[in-house]
């Protein structure tokens, strides 16, 4: 008898064990979150494992330490929208459920370094000291007392004393030279460093995107459907035709001196145009969303703030249009560049963002 009982509670004993192992196990758990990088009001999708839902609430998630609104669930797949407030670049993502919270799974969220501007274009990096441009450009003929501004990395922000009316893209020629154009007016000014403006194009329509090649020849989109050409002296003659836009064109040189093209439309089904030397329009890629500002890396792929399958961000295209992702994920993005140190800048409609990611742009070879 004794070594019958001792024998039944051996077994106890190792099945309280497995029961307790299993229960480790359902711990749920992230796998991946998609896109890895967003900004307050991003939407992303968290694959997950050992996810079951809790009477009281269901599914929980925070992000950073914020509770994260859910806007799609099973057990499997969670998606949620970036909160507001999130105060580090590199937040945890943590899943709960009737077994408990997750670990945290990390992704990044871009630092805000200024909001309450209008911004309708790309912002652009001052070669020569890395801060960054951006607009408050208000509705077409509204004078603003100050509608440029400098920002440093740090989110310092300056007014700069230029009156521009309706500023909308920005460059920077190769001797630093900044250039921005005035879609009320139709011009193209040279805004010196002590915010003095000269005007350098006229009669080019309702100028918007503006991009240098890499002969510091200017090329400025006419939203009516015309990009100029620019000449050093200021005569604009047209460079190429596209379908009008409903809003600001958007231009970027790639390797090998093509131009780069977005003129979003009201459909859901917009392309990249790419132009050639001698002004001929071909359809890069399709099948995008209200495109709009674009810029190239190092490594030739091209991030277009546009809509992909449904999805609001920075989209990232393969070099030769091979395959696209949503890179950046978040609402109202307008426009993107890349910084002196390895800075991804992402705008909106009204703020300006900064990722480190270390991702070199084309133009700072």
């Amino acid at each position: 008898m004794p070594s019958n009982l001792s024998l039944r509670r051996a077994k106890k004993v190792i099945w309280v064990i497995r029961i307790s192992d299993v229960d480790m196990s359902m711990k749920p758990q992230i796998t991946s979150v998609t896109p890895p990088h967003a900004i307050p009001g991003g939407e992303v999708i968290l694959s997950c494992e050992g996810l079951r839902p809790h009477g009281d609430f269901g599914f929980r998630c925070s992000i950073g330490g914020i509770e994260a609104r859910l806007v799609g669930a099973s057990q499997t797949r969670l998606v949620a929208l970036v909160p507001d407030g999130i105060r580090t670049e590199v937040a945890g993502v943590v899943i709960e459920g009737a077994d408990g919270a997750s670990e945290p799974f990390v992704m990044r969220i871009g630092a805000t370094l200024v909001d309450s501007m209008h911004i309708v274009a790309n912002p652009a990096v001052d070669p020569s000291d890395g801060s960054v441009i951006v607009t408050v450009s208000g509705t077409r003929g509204q004078k603003l007392p100050r509608t440029l501004f400098r920002v440093s990395d740090s989110g310092r922000v300056d007014e700069i004393p230029a009156e521009v009316l309706n500023p909308t893209a920005v460059a920077f020629d190769s001797h630093g030279k900044m250039f921005v154009s005035c879609r009320a007016q139709g011009w193209v000014c040279e805004v010196g460093p002590d915010g003095d403006v000269a005007v350098r194009g006229e009669n080019l329509g309702i100028a918007t995107g503006l991009a240098f090649d890499d002969q510091d020849s200017l090329f400025v989109g006419d939203r009516s459907g015309t990009i100029y050409r620019l000449s050093e002296n200021g005569n604009a003659t047209p460079f190429a035709t596209l379908e009008a836009s409903v809003a600001a064109y958007h231009l970027a040189f790639g390797r090998g001196g093509r131009l780069f093209v977005t003129a979003p439309g009201l459909a859901s089904f917009d392309s990249v145009h790419s132009v050639d030397e001698f002004g001929f329009v071909s359809k890069y890629f399709r099948g995008l969303g209200r495109p709009q500002g674009l810029a190239f890396d190092s490594d030739g792929n091209l991030y277009v703030a546009a809509s992909y399958r449904g999805r609001r961000g920075i989209i990232k295209i393969a070099e030769g249009a091979t395959h696209a992702e949503v890179f950046i994920s978040g609402g109202n993005v307008v426009g993107t560049c890349f910084g002196t140190n390895g800075q991804m800048y992402v705008a909106t409609s009204t703020s300006l963002y900064s990722f480190n990611l270390g991702i070199k742009g084309i133009l700072l070879n």
